[in-house]
């Protein structure tokens, strides 16, 4: 997969309200629960890192790449001629 196709990839399924999201999830996870309420084998404080990161690139992408999906749209042209068919 490459780059460019990853990036459509994520901005579309990752918006900012979903960053944003990830990033509230990831610091609760992080700071509000003890990392050992699962045991030992489940790291609730490194699982709320991965999800501030992931909110995080999610939130960059979605600014970056925001002016970009602006401008295609203006690029459109739309063609439309009025002549009825012949009969």
């Amino acid at each position: 997969m490459t780059v460019g196709v990853l990036a459509i990839c994520l901005e579309v399924v990752m918006g900012v309200g979903v960053s944003i999201f990830f990033l509230t999830l990831g610091a609760i996870l992080k700071f509000a629960i003890d990392p050992r309420v699962f045991g030992e084998s489940v790291r609730m404080d490194v699982i709320g890192v991965i999800f501030m990161i992931v909110g995080g690139v999610g939130v960059v992408l979605s600014i970056v790449l925001a002016p970009k999906r602006g401008r295609t749209s203006d690029d459109r042209l739309m063609h439309r001629e009025n002549n009825p068919p012949e009969v």
